[in-house]
């Protein structure tokens, strides 16, 4: 079993940043792939980024890409998200995930553990 917290989330206008951080406890954190997701009012929870167990492999979903950028420090147990340029478009629950498969994958089925989110609104 491994735990996810979410912390970085918060309100900032349209062209600020953000940085989110997922820490992780409980089994070795190197073992999983993990992503991150985001949901917005009334819509269904979709794929962000994701990076590999060694971070040599990263996906991003179209309207994040060039943009966002995912990376994990494996010694610290944390995935973080890069979110600069945000857009109002960006509102959402941001979650992060951890996958006990070893391939990269965008679907939320295949990831095992998630975090309780944190919230990114992004004002215009």
């Amino acid at each position: 079993q491994v735990q996810l917290v979410e912390s970085g989330g918060g309100l900032v206008q349209a062209g600020g940043s953000l940085r989110l951080s997922c820490a992780a406890s409980g089994r070795t954190f190197s073992t999983y792939v993990m992503g991150w997701f985001r949901q917005a009012p009334g819509k269904e929870r979709e794929f962000v980024a994701a990076i590999s167990r060694i971070g040599d492999i990263t996906y991003y979903a179209d309207s994040v890409r060039g943009r966002f950028t995912v990376s994990r420090d494996n010694a610290k147990n944390t995935v973080y998200l890069q979110m600069p340029s945000l857009k109002p478009e960006d509102t959402a629950v941001y979650y992060c995930a951890a996958s006990l498969g070893i391939i990269v994958t965008t679907t939320p089925t295949r990831y095992n553990y998630w975090g309780q989110g944190t919230q990114v609104t992004v004002s215009s």
